[in-house]
């Protein structure tokens, strides 16, 4: 009777599925339901994203196409940028953190190429892939490095300030920040560009710093070092980030000059674009902020999955003029 009453038991579990972990549907009970096409393919990892900062409109639209592609994968986003922009202590010790709390991919925009690079090695090492967007990094290869050719684009930014200038004219540089490879790339791309094109360079050692308010007062050094009389001495101004741009402008503004020499600029905001569609600001250089923190989220989840991805990805980037503002291309790349 014993051995009659397990057999029954035994059986009515191999029914019912006693102490399997698989799991099954029927008729009676709903299938849980799942995202649909790549919604899923990040399901339980977890990325830290690392930007520069979080001030500038730059960071804000990268951070939007980042929240996208994590929506779309089911991943975990982790968003975490130093309080400033030019804190690189403070990145290294975000890199450390997320090291330690062993996420699953690190996503990060070096503040510095040399500084960021001992903690993203120490993460690679610690078996955490570090995938790097918007600004080189060295001493370490990392899974990809998606971003502008900045080199390229300041060249090409010089072209387009040439051709404004009628291919003769002198011209200043305000630099960003030492350290910062993509800031340097476009002023040593501008550089070269505006020497071949037959301009003069006649300031390039100055720095405009991480905030509008530092550059600001660069900018108002500099055209307070090249003003003669109610004008200036110089026929262009480039620079080669936001920050720099916007403090330039507001600087040229201030002295009653802007619109009076050609500034070519990177990067935008509401204020830098108004000023190209009223002439004041002769062009801007804008990259893919969107796209850059898109393709981070997804290529990290690809690379996680086991999928091989390419080494290096341009994201891409277009000279904006008041004559080009209303064409698809521009409006692709303006903050979303």
């Amino acid at each position: 009777m014993l051995k009659q009453l397990i057999a029954t038991v035994v059986f009515g579990c191999l029914l019912a599925g006693c102490g399997s972990s698989s799991s099954s549907t029927d008729a009676s009970s709903p299938a849980p339901s799942t995202p649909t096409g790549a919604a899923k393919s990040g399901a339980g990892l977890k990325i830290a994203f690392i930007p520069k900062g979080s001030l500038h409109e730059f960071w804000k639209t990268m951070q939007a196409g980042a929240e996208k592609a994590a929506a779309e994968t089911g991943v975990e986003l982790i968003w975490k940028a130093p309080v400033k922009e030019d804190d690189r202590a403070e990145q290294v010790k975000v890199v450390e953190n997320f090291t330690n709390e062993k996420v699953s991919g690190i996503v990060l925009c070096p503040l510095d190429k040399d500084a960021l690079a001992a903690p993203a090695k120490e993460a690679v090492e610690a078996g955490i892939p570090v995938l790097v967007v918007d600004s080189a990094i060295n001493g370490m290869k990392p899974s990809s490095f998606i971003a502008t050719d900045n080199y390229g684009a300041g060249k090409t930014s010089a072209e387009q300030m040439a051709k404004a200038l009628g291919g003769k004219g002198k011209v200043i540089v305000l630099r960003y920040q030492e350290g910062s490879a993509s800031t340097m790339d476009r002023e040593a791309g501008f550089i070269d560009g505006a020497t071949a094109a037959g301009l003069e360079i006649v300031s390039k050692e100055q720095y405009g710093g991480a905030t509008r308010e530092t550059a600001q007062t660069a900018s108002e050094n500099l055209i307070q070092r090249f003003k003669s009389g109610e004008k200036l001495s110089i026929d262009g101004v480039f620079t080669p980030n936001e920050s720099t741009t916007f403090g330039m402008m507001r600087a040229l503004d201030g002295a009653g000059l802007l619109g009076s020499v050609k500034l070519v600029g990177f990067d935008s905001s509401k204020e830098l674009i108004e000023a190209v569609k009223t002439g004041k600001i002769t062009g801007l250089l804008l990259q893919d902020p969107f796209k850059m923190g898109y393709l981070g989220v997804t290529k990290m989840v690809a690379q996680l999955k086991g999928e091989k991805i390419e080494e290096k990805i341009d994201s891409g980037a277009v000279f904006v003029t008041k004559d080009n503002l209303e064409t698809e291309a521009v409006k692709n790349v303006l903050p979303k």
